[in-house]
Protein backbone atom coordinates (compact mmCIF):
# COMPACT_ATOMS: atom_id res chain seq x y z
CA UNK A 1 0.00 0.00 0.00
CA UNK A 2 1.02 3.57 -1.02
CA UNK A 3 2.34 5.28 1.84
CA UNK A 4 1.65 9.02 0.77
CA UNK A 5 2.12 11.09 4.10
CA UNK A 6 6.13 9.21 3.94
CA UNK A 7 6.24 10.30 0.58
CA UNK A 8 5.43 14.00 0.96
CA UNK A 9 7.88 13.59 4.03
CA UNK A 10 10.45 12.38 1.57
CA UNK A 11 9.89 16.04 -0.31
CA UNK A 12 11.02 18.04 2.65
CA UNK A 13 7.58 18.67 3.90
CA UNK A 14 7.17 18.00 7.26
CA UNK A 15 4.11 16.73 8.42
CA UNK A 16 2.07 18.38 11.69
CA UNK A 17 -0.63 18.48 13.36
CA UNK A 18 -2.83 21.56 14.29
CA UNK A 19 -4.33 20.35 17.32
CA UNK A 20 -3.63 19.74 20.90
CA UNK A 21 -6.69 18.03 23.93
CA UNK A 22 -5.83 16.44 27.28
CA UNK A 23 -8.74 13.62 25.45
CA UNK A 24 -5.48 13.47 22.66
CA UNK A 25 -3.02 13.08 25.22
CA UNK A 26 -4.49 10.66 27.86
CA UNK A 27 -5.78 8.21 24.93
CA UNK A 28 -2.50 8.01 23.10
CA UNK A 29 -3.75 9.32 20.11
CA UNK A 30 -1.52 11.85 19.65
CA UNK A 31 1.33 9.12 19.85
CA UNK A 32 0.07 6.95 17.21
CA UNK A 33 0.11 9.92 14.80
CA UNK A 34 3.41 10.65 15.27
CA UNK A 35 4.63 6.91 14.81
CA UNK A 36 2.34 5.73 12.36
CA UNK A 37 1.41 9.08 10.13
CA UNK A 38 4.53 10.44 10.19
CA UNK A 39 3.29 13.56 12.34
CA UNK A 40 6.95 15.50 13.47
CA UNK A 41 5.22 18.07 15.36
CA UNK A 42 2.25 20.42 16.66
CA UNK A 43 0.67 23.87 16.81
CA UNK A 44 -1.91 25.15 19.02
CA UNK A 45 -4.01 28.81 18.88
CA UNK A 46 -6.50 29.89 21.12
CA UNK A 47 -9.18 28.38 19.23
CA UNK A 48 -7.66 25.38 19.69
CA UNK A 49 -7.50 25.26 23.57
CA UNK A 50 -11.27 26.89 24.22
CA UNK A 51 -12.32 23.68 22.09
CA UNK A 52 -9.87 21.26 24.37
CA UNK A 53 -10.96 22.89 27.59
CA UNK A 54 -14.50 23.12 27.01
CA UNK A 55 -14.51 18.68 27.47
CA UNK A 56 -14.26 19.91 31.19
CA UNK A 57 -14.08 15.89 32.56
CA UNK A 58 -10.14 15.54 30.98
CA UNK A 59 -9.39 18.31 33.19
CA UNK A 60 -11.89 17.70 35.96
CA UNK A 61 -8.73 16.82 38.74
CA UNK A 62 -6.57 20.10 37.62
CA UNK A 63 -9.39 22.28 38.14
CA UNK A 64 -10.11 20.91 41.57
CA UNK A 65 -6.81 21.56 41.94
CA UNK A 66 -6.75 24.62 41.59
CA UNK A 67 -9.93 25.63 42.58
CA UNK A 68 -8.35 24.41 46.31
CA UNK A 69 -5.46 26.89 45.52
CA UNK A 70 -7.52 29.43 45.09
CA UNK A 71 -5.64 30.44 41.82
CA UNK A 72 -6.95 33.42 39.33
CA UNK A 73 -8.80 32.46 35.60
CA UNK A 74 -5.46 33.23 33.98
CA UNK A 75 -3.32 31.22 35.76
CA UNK A 76 -5.24 28.03 35.60
CA UNK A 77 -5.49 28.26 32.10
CA UNK A 78 -1.76 29.03 31.45
CA UNK A 79 -1.06 25.70 34.16
CA UNK A 80 -3.90 23.87 32.02
CA UNK A 81 -2.53 24.39 28.61
CA UNK A 82 1.03 24.73 29.69
CA UNK A 83 0.85 20.74 31.20
CA UNK A 84 -1.07 20.10 27.92
CA UNK A 85 1.95 20.93 26.05
CA UNK A 86 4.49 20.02 27.82
CA UNK A 87 3.08 16.28 27.43
CA UNK A 88 2.66 16.60 24.38
CA UNK A 89 6.60 17.61 23.93
CA UNK A 90 7.86 14.53 25.95
CA UNK A 91 5.80 12.82 23.15
CA UNK A 92 7.13 14.11 20.36
CA UNK A 93 11.00 14.41 21.98
CA UNK A 94 12.31 11.15 19.77
CA UNK A 95 11.11 13.26 16.52
CA UNK A 96 13.09 16.48 17.70
CA UNK A 97 16.20 14.40 18.95
CA UNK A 98 16.03 12.50 15.32
CA UNK A 99 16.03 15.62 13.48
CA UNK A 100 18.86 16.97 15.86
CA UNK A 101 16.53 20.06 16.95
CA UNK A 102 14.51 20.96 13.84
CA UNK A 103 11.06 18.95 14.37
CA UNK A 104 9.22 17.58 16.87
CA UNK A 105 8.20 20.97 18.24
CA UNK A 106 4.98 21.96 20.01
CA UNK A 107 4.02 25.70 19.75
CA UNK A 108 2.13 27.76 22.67
CA UNK A 109 0.73 30.93 21.82
CA UNK A 110 0.92 34.27 23.81
CA UNK A 111 -2.23 35.85 25.37
CA UNK A 112 -4.05 37.28 21.76
CA UNK A 113 -5.30 40.17 23.98
CA UNK A 114 -1.14 41.36 23.84
CA UNK A 115 -0.84 41.18 19.94
CA UNK A 116 -0.61 45.36 20.23
CA UNK A 117 1.77 45.19 23.02
CA UNK A 118 5.29 44.37 22.52
CA UNK A 119 6.14 44.60 25.94
CA UNK A 120 3.49 42.65 27.62
CA UNK A 121 4.27 39.82 24.40
CA UNK A 122 7.62 39.76 25.07
CA UNK A 123 7.32 39.03 29.28
CA UNK A 124 4.90 36.63 28.71
CA UNK A 125 6.80 34.47 25.88
CA UNK A 126 9.88 34.41 28.48
CA UNK A 127 7.57 33.20 31.31
CA UNK A 128 5.66 30.81 28.91
CA UNK A 129 9.24 29.70 28.35
CA UNK A 130 10.57 28.59 31.15
CA UNK A 131 6.56 27.56 32.93
CA UNK A 132 6.61 24.77 29.97
CA UNK A 133 10.43 24.60 29.70
CA UNK A 134 11.40 21.96 27.32
CA UNK A 135 13.75 22.45 24.52
CA UNK A 136 11.38 21.75 21.92
CA UNK A 137 8.72 24.54 22.14
CA UNK A 138 7.93 27.10 20.11
CA UNK A 139 6.43 30.38 21.35
CA UNK A 140 4.02 31.75 19.05
CA UNK A 141 3.89 35.40 18.60
CA UNK A 142 1.70 37.10 15.87
CA UNK A 143 3.46 38.90 13.04
CA UNK A 144 1.63 42.55 14.21
CA UNK A 145 3.29 45.55 13.86
CA UNK A 146 3.94 45.29 17.53
CA UNK A 147 4.98 41.72 16.78
CA UNK A 148 7.97 42.11 15.09
CA UNK A 149 9.94 43.51 17.53
CA UNK A 150 8.82 41.35 19.70
CA UNK A 151 9.66 38.42 18.03
CA UNK A 152 13.34 39.75 17.82
CA UNK A 153 13.94 40.30 21.39
CA UNK A 154 12.82 36.99 22.30
CA UNK A 155 14.74 34.79 19.88
CA UNK A 156 17.71 37.36 21.40
CA UNK A 157 17.16 35.91 24.59
CA UNK A 158 17.75 32.29 23.05
CA UNK A 159 13.70 31.59 23.16
CA UNK A 160 12.54 29.26 19.61
CA UNK A 161 9.58 31.12 18.19
CA UNK A 162 6.55 30.33 15.64
CA UNK A 163 5.53 33.54 14.33
CA UNK A 164 2.02 33.20 13.33
CA UNK A 165 -0.74 35.37 11.49
CA UNK A 166 1.11 36.08 8.42
CA UNK A 167 -1.23 36.74 5.48
CA UNK A 168 1.55 38.33 2.92
CA UNK A 169 4.88 38.49 1.28
CA UNK A 170 5.17 41.95 2.61
CA UNK A 171 4.91 40.98 5.97
CA UNK A 172 6.66 37.53 5.62
CA UNK A 173 9.81 39.58 4.33
CA UNK A 174 9.05 41.73 7.41
CA UNK A 175 8.72 38.62 10.09
CA UNK A 176 12.03 37.01 8.03
CA UNK A 177 14.31 40.23 8.69
CA UNK A 178 13.24 40.43 12.68
CA UNK A 179 14.10 36.54 12.83
CA UNK A 180 17.98 37.14 11.44
CA UNK A 181 18.39 40.21 13.82
CA UNK A 182 17.11 37.98 16.14
CA UNK A 183 19.20 35.40 15.85
CA UNK A 184 22.19 38.54 15.55
CA UNK A 185 21.32 39.40 19.23
CA UNK A 186 21.46 35.69 20.58
CA UNK A 187 25.06 35.76 19.35
CA UNK A 188 25.61 38.38 21.00
CA UNK A 189 23.91 37.51 24.34
CA UNK A 190 26.41 33.91 24.05
CA UNK A 191 23.21 31.95 23.10
CA UNK A 192 23.99 28.62 21.02
CA UNK A 193 22.33 29.40 17.43
CA UNK A 194 21.97 25.52 17.31
CA UNK A 195 19.33 25.05 19.54
CA UNK A 196 17.23 27.64 18.60
CA UNK A 197 14.08 26.99 16.12
CA UNK A 198 11.94 29.12 14.13
CA UNK A 199 8.94 28.73 11.97
CA UNK A 200 6.94 31.55 10.14
CA UNK A 201 3.21 30.85 10.15
CA UNK A 202 1.92 31.78 6.49
CA UNK A 203 -1.85 31.50 6.32
CA UNK A 204 -3.10 29.91 3.22
CA UNK A 205 -7.52 29.02 3.08
CA UNK A 206 -8.46 32.06 4.70
CA UNK A 207 -6.69 34.57 1.72
CA UNK A 208 -9.10 32.14 -0.90
CA UNK A 209 -12.19 32.96 1.50
CA UNK A 210 -11.55 36.51 1.90
CA UNK A 211 -10.77 37.34 -2.17
CA UNK A 212 -13.35 34.82 -3.64
CA UNK A 213 -15.60 36.58 -1.87
CA UNK A 214 -14.56 39.98 -2.92
CA UNK A 215 -14.12 38.05 -6.71
CA UNK A 216 -17.89 36.65 -6.31
CA UNK A 217 -19.11 40.56 -5.76
CA UNK A 218 -17.18 41.97 -8.57
CA UNK A 219 -19.09 39.11 -10.33
CA UNK A 220 -17.58 39.66 -14.15
CA UNK A 221 -16.46 36.26 -15.62
CA UNK A 222 -12.91 37.34 -15.51
CA UNK A 223 -13.41 37.18 -11.93
CA UNK A 224 -14.79 34.56 -11.28
CA UNK A 225 -12.18 32.34 -13.42
CA UNK A 226 -9.80 33.41 -10.70
CA UNK A 227 -11.39 31.87 -7.82
CA UNK A 228 -9.52 29.71 -5.71
CA UNK A 229 -5.63 30.92 -7.43
CA UNK A 230 -4.94 33.28 -4.90
CA UNK A 231 -3.80 31.49 -1.69
CA UNK A 232 -1.52 29.32 -3.27
CA UNK A 233 -0.26 31.92 -5.35
CA UNK A 234 0.26 33.86 -2.59
CA UNK A 235 1.88 31.17 -0.63
CA UNK A 236 4.45 30.42 -3.78
CA UNK A 237 5.23 34.00 -3.28
CA UNK A 238 6.46 33.76 0.36
CA UNK A 239 8.39 30.85 -0.71
CA UNK A 240 10.07 32.87 -3.73
CA UNK A 241 10.96 35.41 -0.75
CA UNK A 242 12.19 32.60 1.39
CA UNK A 243 14.22 31.54 -1.13
CA UNK A 244 15.82 34.61 -1.35
CA UNK A 245 16.66 35.98 2.02
CA UNK A 246 18.03 32.61 3.11
CA UNK A 247 20.28 32.63 -0.02
CA UNK A 248 22.33 36.13 1.29
CA UNK A 249 25.61 36.53 2.80
CA UNK A 250 23.91 37.52 5.92
CA UNK A 251 21.88 34.34 6.33
CA UNK A 252 25.20 32.35 5.23
CA UNK A 253 27.13 34.14 8.33
CA UNK A 254 24.19 32.94 10.58
CA UNK A 255 24.30 29.57 9.01
CA UNK A 256 28.34 29.59 9.89
CA UNK A 257 27.75 30.15 13.48
CA UNK A 258 25.44 26.95 13.44
CA UNK A 259 21.76 28.60 12.88
CA UNK A 260 18.64 26.83 11.17
CA UNK A 261 17.17 28.45 8.50
CA UNK A 262 13.32 29.70 9.72
CA UNK A 263 10.97 27.32 7.98
CA UNK A 264 7.88 28.35 6.04
CA UNK A 265 4.91 26.85 7.73
CA UNK A 266 1.62 26.74 5.32
CA UNK A 267 -1.11 27.57 8.45
CA UNK A 268 -4.54 27.68 7.76
CA UNK A 269 -4.61 24.20 5.23
CA UNK A 270 -8.26 22.87 6.05
CA UNK A 271 -10.54 23.14 2.81
CA UNK A 272 -13.12 25.58 3.77
CA UNK A 273 -14.84 25.76 0.12
CA UNK A 274 -16.12 22.52 -0.01
CA UNK A 275 -16.08 22.68 -4.03
CA UNK A 276 -12.18 22.13 -3.81
CA UNK A 277 -9.99 19.28 -3.27
CA UNK A 278 -9.48 18.67 0.37
CA UNK A 279 -5.90 18.02 -0.17
CA UNK A 280 -5.42 21.12 -2.57
CA UNK A 281 -3.36 23.17 0.38
CA UNK A 282 -0.95 20.67 0.71
CA UNK A 283 -0.45 19.12 -2.78
CA UNK A 284 0.10 22.75 -4.44
CA UNK A 285 2.56 23.78 -1.72
CA UNK A 286 5.06 21.03 -1.88
CA UNK A 287 8.78 22.34 -1.41
CA UNK A 288 11.58 21.51 0.40
CA UNK A 289 11.94 22.61 3.94
CA UNK A 290 8.60 23.36 4.39
CA UNK A 291 6.15 22.37 7.36
CA UNK A 292 2.63 21.80 6.76
CA UNK A 293 0.58 21.96 9.79
CA UNK A 294 -2.99 20.35 8.82
CA UNK A 295 -6.40 19.44 10.96
CA UNK A 296 -6.57 16.02 11.54
CA UNK A 297 -8.96 15.25 8.20
CA UNK A 298 -6.25 16.53 6.16
CA UNK A 299 -4.21 14.51 7.50
CA UNK A 300 -6.02 11.37 7.56
CA UNK A 301 -7.26 12.50 3.57
CA UNK A 302 -3.68 13.29 2.68
CA UNK A 303 -2.73 9.70 3.85
CA UNK A 304 -5.88 8.18 1.47
CA UNK A 305 -5.76 9.92 -1.56
CA UNK A 306 -3.11 12.50 -1.63
CA UNK A 307 -0.69 13.23 -4.52
CA UNK A 308 2.89 13.79 -4.53
CA UNK A 309 4.24 15.13 -7.28
CA UNK A 310 7.60 16.90 -6.40
CA UNK A 311 8.23 20.40 -5.99
CA UNK A 312 4.54 22.31 -6.91
CA UNK A 313 6.00 25.44 -5.52
CA UNK A 314 9.63 26.54 -6.94
CA UNK A 315 8.60 26.02 -10.55
CA UNK A 316 5.61 28.15 -10.43
CA UNK A 317 6.66 31.59 -9.08
CA UNK A 318 6.23 33.57 -12.82
CA UNK A 319 2.81 32.14 -12.71
CA UNK A 320 1.87 33.39 -9.20
CA UNK A 321 3.01 36.83 -10.03
CA UNK A 322 0.37 36.42 -12.86
CA UNK A 323 -2.43 35.24 -10.74
CA UNK A 324 -1.37 38.84 -8.57
CA UNK A 325 -1.35 40.58 -11.62
CA UNK A 326 -4.58 39.11 -12.81
CA UNK A 327 -6.16 39.69 -9.74
CA UNK A 328 -5.37 42.98 -9.01
CA UNK A 329 -6.27 43.84 -12.38
CA UNK A 330 -9.85 42.85 -11.69
CA UNK A 331 -10.04 45.03 -8.75
CA UNK A 332 -9.02 43.18 -5.85
CA UNK A 333 -7.46 45.46 -3.14
CA UNK A 334 -4.55 43.14 -2.23
CA UNK A 335 -3.47 45.57 1.02
CA UNK A 336 -7.37 45.98 2.22
CA UNK A 337 -6.96 42.32 1.90
CA UNK A 338 -4.33 41.67 4.10
CA UNK A 339 -5.35 43.71 6.76
CA UNK A 340 -8.65 42.51 7.06
CA UNK A 341 -7.50 38.95 7.44
CA UNK A 342 -5.30 40.35 9.88
CA UNK A 343 -7.98 42.37 12.00
CA UNK A 344 -10.22 38.97 11.55
CA UNK A 345 -7.26 36.99 12.97
CA UNK A 346 -6.40 39.07 16.09
CA UNK A 347 -9.82 39.49 16.59
CA UNK A 348 -11.01 35.57 16.61
CA UNK A 349 -8.27 34.70 18.89
CA UNK A 350 -9.02 37.10 21.33
CA UNK A 351 -12.77 35.69 21.08
CA UNK A 352 -11.88 32.50 21.45
CA UNK A 353 -9.52 33.66 24.76
CA UNK A 354 -11.98 35.39 26.55
CA UNK A 355 -14.62 32.58 25.57
CA UNK A 356 -11.86 30.22 27.56
CA UNK A 357 -11.54 32.84 30.34
CA UNK A 358 -15.37 32.60 31.18
CA UNK A 359 -15.62 28.80 30.79
CA UNK A 360 -12.51 28.37 33.01
CA UNK A 361 -13.81 30.43 35.68
CA UNK A 362 -17.26 29.23 35.45
CA UNK A 363 -15.60 25.31 36.14
CA UNK A 364 -13.54 26.50 38.90
CA UNK A 365 -16.32 28.07 40.60
CA UNK A 366 -18.35 25.23 40.14
CA UNK A 367 -15.24 22.79 40.87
Amino acid sequence: MTDRLAELSAQGVAVWLDDLSRVRLTSGSLDKLRTEQHVVGVTTNPSIFQKALSDADAYDEQVRDLAVQGVTVEEAIRLMTAKDVRWAADVFRPAYDASNGIDGRISIEVDPRKAHETESTVAEAKTLWWLVDRPNLYIKIPATLAGLPAITQVLGAGISVNVTLIFSVERYQAVMEAFLAGLELAKVNGHDLSKIGSVASFFVSRVDSEVDKRLDKIGSDEAKALKGKAAIANARLAYEAYTEVFGTDRWKALASAGAHPQRPLWASTGTKNPEFLDTIYVEELIAPGTVNTMPESVIFAYEDHGTTRGDTVTGNFADAHQVFTDLTAVGIDFADVFKVLEDEGVEKFEQAWNELLENVAKTLKAA
